[in-house]
């Protein structure tokens, strides 16, 4: 056993997931979204979940955020927020967390904001709900907080709806939204897909430059491994509902360890490799989260399983463990062998 520590090692988590499973019963069987996911975050560091649709990722955050409904999910584990666990929590507990010590920017500002109301009132409404304040000062918060987050005009466009404001801006008012009442934890769920790039990278550069105002920590759902690359400290690689891969973002795409990683890596294009150069899916699809392959849940996909010895991808479900400093690997792989079966690109450097 290496005597590395693995990547959970924090010295003070705002965030931390312990053993985190979310299950939900069907007709079909019962669906196990997430199942064991471990991971911890500090405040003012950036923690980016990757992995294709369907891996776990925005289960993990709704449950982070308190909102699964108890009646219909099965949820155990512990999910820590600044010392509070979610999971065994109240839900008046909760709901009184969420927007002070944690708020969410979701995928599509357009449905996630109220067409009905003007930006103002949407925003008066988040700031009085968690305080005595009154309108005109949660008014004054409002466009104050506009401005910061990059829209012209905010006097005036606070009293807007919805629908006068592009994707870009409504994006931003959705940050604002979530910022409004200072939390410490901002999970921030694909916040910049169906943005162009020049939007993105503005996007990107406000929630930067707020995290190093207000020290915040962002859990970052994304599938946009240059947003990751740009912006996050640390990485959590999710497949089947597992976390299959952890560590720093540096580590994660220079040296990482898992098939599974090498498959996401190898299908993102890279400025060094030559003019042409094809890039390499991954094979088959992802597993149905009713009915998981025994053993190893990557092992239908996987171009590596023969190297393991006794067939065990077969039949055994590989644990989560150290491959350097602060970085764990979910594969029966040894670490040598990670190392010499990586896939390299022209230059002769692995997959990142």
């Amino acid at each position: 056993m290496s005597d590395v520590q693995p990547a959970t090692a924090s010295r003070s988590p705002y965030l931390e997931l312990r053993d985190l499973k979310v299950s939900f019963a069907t007709e079909d069987g019962l669906v196990r979204a997430a199942d064991g996911v471990s991971f911890s975050l500090e405040r003012g560091k950036t923690l980016a979940i990757v992995g294709e649709s369907g891996s776990g990722k925005s289960v993990t955050s709704q449950a982070i955020m308190g909102l699964h409904p108890k009646r219909s999910a099965q949820i155990t584990g512990e999910v820590l927020v600044d010392g509070t666990d979610i999971v065994s929590a109240s839900e008046e507990t909760v709901r009184s967390m969420r927007g002070r010590n944690m708020a969410m920017i979701f995928q599509d500002p357009l449905s996630s904001l109220h067409p009905f109301y003007t930006v103002g009132a949407q925003l008066i409404e988040a700031v009085q709900a968690h305080g005595e304040v009154s309108k005109s000062e949660a008014r004054q918060r409002a466009i104050a907080m506009l401005d910061r987050v990059g829209i012209p005009n905010a006097a005036r466009r606070v009293e807007e709806y919805p629908h006068q404001f592009s994707g870009g801006m409504r994006q931003r008012v959705m940050i604002a939204m979530a910022l409004i009442n200072n939390p410490d934890l901002v999970i921030a769920d694909e916040p910049t897909t169906a943005l162009d790039v020049t939007v993105q990278a503005q996007i990107l550069d406000v929630l930067r430059d707020l995290q190093g105002e207000f020290q915040m920590a962002i859990l970052l759902i994304t599938h946009d491994l240059g947003v990751v690359a740009e912006t996050a400290d640390d990485v959590v690689v999710m497949y089947g509902g597992r976390v299959v891969e952890r560590g720093p973002v540096n580590e994660i795409f220079t040296r990482p360890r898992m098939p599974y990683t090498w498959g996401l890596m190898s299908s993102v294009p890279n400025l060094t490799d030559p003019r042409g150069t094809r890039l390499t899916p991954i094979p088959g699809q992802p597993p149905s989260l009713i009915n998981l392959p025994t053993g190893c849940v990557f092992r239908p996909r996987c171009q590596f399983s023969a190297h393991v010895e006794d067939a065990w991808c077969d039949t055994k479900r590989p644990d989560l463990e150290p491959v350097g400093p602060r970085h764990d690997a979910r594969c029966f792989l040894s670490v040598s062998q990670m190392a010499a079966l990586a896939p390299r690109r022209a230059d002769g450097e692995e997959v990142a």
